[in-house]
């Protein structure tokens, strides 16, 4: 791949401003802002990017979203080792990484990110971004998400922390389950982690619930941080190697 390829313009340059409270060191986390509106038909082979049959089907907010996220994990990949390969989707959803990297992919409303790493340095990345919830419909979806002692931590929250609480315990339990995964090779759900503690500096502990391998067993606890900007929360785990 040519690193200077030209963005398409549903993209806007590509931005390292690490977007959390931490960076973590020895990673590469690229971000872009998109616009379904501005995509056209040549956008995937002028950016050397084939997308599956999936995408290809699907509308334009997903094929964009596939587009910038790609674009973001290429450009990172580029930056960390010098190989500008594009992941591929996996049977299981999952972006397909080399052997030596750990990876994760995110996007939502107009905005996709990817962080990559040396296995060597980071067994695991898990990173999610979510627009923020609405007190009504985080109301509505908090039984879904949050287990019963969430909930009893949650109604003892303040009022205005309540919307905020549910989008990051969603988020953060999607990337730990991004950033494990990969490891353990076995599926968990919501109800099987929980955050202990947060704080609005933008730190998390979470403990899983369940046991997910030798390694990975009921009451392990792992750090996570996360970033609010412009209606949207960014969440991130790493697994050290």
């Amino acid at each position: 791949m040519n690193p200077l390829l030209a963005l398409p313009a549903c993209c806007s340059p590509l931005d390292d401003q690490w977007l959390l409270p931490d960076a973590l060191p020895d990673t590469v986390l690229l971000s872009t802002r998109f616009d379904p509106l501005l995509l056209v038909a040549d956008d995937f082979p002028n950016s050397a990017i084939e997308p599956p049959a999936s995408i290809r089907r699907s509308v334009a907010k997903r094929q964009a979203e596939f587009l910038a996220g790609r674009i973001c994990a290429r450009a990172a990949l580029l930056r960390l080792d010098g190989q500008a390969d594009v992941p591929a989707i996996g049977e299981d959803r999952a972006p397909v990484w080399s052997a030596h990297v750990s990876g994760s992919i995110t996007h939502s409303t107009g905005r996709a990110a990817a962080i990559v790493a040396q296995k060597r340095d980071w067994q695991g990345l898990g990173m999610d971004l979510e627009n923020l919830l609405d007190p009504e419909r985080a109301e509505r979806l908090a039984g879904e998400i949050l287990t019963p002692a969430e909930l009893l931590r949650m109604a003892t929250a303040p009022q205005d922390d309540r919307a905020l609480l549910v989008t990051l315990t969603f988020s953060m339990k999607e990337s730990l389950f991004k950033a494990l995964y990969p490891i353990v090779g076995q599926r968990f759900y919501f109800e099987h982690a929980e955050i202990v503690e947060w704080c609005h500096s933008g730190q998390a502990l979470l403990r899983l619930l369940t046991d997910l391998s030798a390694e990975w067993r009921h009451g392990s606890e792992l750090q996570g941080q996360f970033g609010v900007k412009d209606g949207q929360l960014l969440s991130l785990l790493g697994v050290k190697a």
